[in-house]
């Protein structure tokens, strides 16, 4: 069964930084093109950054030259380092592959202050 672990969220002000951390069980990442999403009150989830296991890499227009996603295969983990964090980022980050598994993780919180 997977399993997804996200960590790393916390309050920031803007213009701060965070790194949130996804643990994968078993090797499922190293096969998959995972992906980070968020989701905002009210608001659906949505899609902000993906990396396929070849290492190519897609953002979202809305995060696009401030988050970068990278993985470590080897640790069968999934990073999301974002900068320049606005109030608008404020949101519970999940990861998932892409497409998505049906199990989620609990997912991170992410506050950004103005």
């Amino acid at each position: 069964q997977v399993q997804l672990g996200e960590s790393g969220g916390g309050l920031v002000r803007a213009g701060g930084s965070l790194r949130l951390s996804c643990a994968a069980s078993g090797s499922i990442l190293s096969k998959n093109t995972m992906a980070w999403y968020r989701q905002a009150p009210g608001k659906q989830r949505e899609l902000v950054a993906r990396i396929t296991s070849g290492g190519s890499t897609n953002y979202a227009d809305s995060v696009k030259g401030r988050f970068t996603i990278s993985r470590d295969n080897a640790k069968n983990t999934v990073y999301l380092q974002m900068n320049s964090l606005k109030p608008e980022d404020t949101a519970v980050y999940y990861c998932n592959a892409d497409p998505e598994f049906a199990t989620w993780g609990q997912g991170t919180q992410v506050t950004v202050s103005s």
